[in-house]
C-alpha cells in the first residue's frame, strides 16, 4: 500500500470512527432517508436550507466505514453552500467515485480520499449513498422526509 493510500484510509478509518455532523437536526426543514439493500447501509440526512443556502446539515444511520465516513465528509463539505453548489458538488463527487474523473479529484479537497472507490464497484453505492440522500433532501418539500435507494 502506498502513503497515499494508507493516508486515506486513515482518513476515511476516522470519519468513521468520529464522524462529524452526526445526530438529529430537529429544526431541519428539509430531510431524506437513503437504504442500500444490497449491504443494508442506512443514512438520513437532515438540512436546513435558508435562502437556498445550506446553513446546517447532518446525518444519521449506520452503515460501513465508508459509508459512514462519506456522509461525514460529505456534511462538512455542503455546509455553508448555496444548492446549486451542493448538487455540483454531487455530480463532481459522483464522477470521481465512477473512477470517470480525469483529474482525480484534485480539486476536491478531502473528499479525494474516495478516488479508490471505483476500482470496487460494490463500493461505489457505499460511498454515494449519503450523497444521493441529500440530493433528495435538497429536492424535498418541508413536508417530511423523502426517500432513495440505491438498488
Amino acid at each position: 500500500m502506498t502513503d497515499l493510500q494508507e493516508l486515506y484510509q486513515s482518513v476515511i478509518l476516522d470519519h468513521n470512527r468520529k464522524p462529524r455532523n452526526f445526530g438529529a437536526l430537529p429544526e431541519a426543514n428539509r430531510e431524506a432517508d437513503g437504504k442500500n439493500p444490497l449491504c443494508g447501509d442506512e443514512v438520513h440526512v437532515a438540512l436546513v436550507l435558508q435562502d437556498d443556502t445550506i446553513t446546517d446539515v447532518r446525518f444519521t444511520g449506520h452503515g460501513c466505514a465508508i459509508s459512514k465516513a462519506s456522509a461525514s465528509l460529505m456534511t462538512a463539505a455542503v455546509k455553508g453552500k448555496t444548492r446549486a453548489e451542493a448538487e455540483a458538488l454531487f455530480e463532481r463527487f459522483h464522477t470521481l467515485v465512477l473512477g470517470k474523473d480525469a483529474d482525480a479529484g484534485k480539486d476536491l479537497g478531502p473528499l479525494v480520499v474516495f478516488s479508490g472507490v471505483s476500482r470496487f464497484p460494490v463500493r461505489v453505492k457505499c460511498a454515494s449513498l449519503a450523497w444521493h440522500t441529500l440530493k433528495a433532501a435538497l429536492e424535498s418539500e418541508a413536508a417530511g422526509p423523502a426517500a432513495v435507494s440505491t438498488e
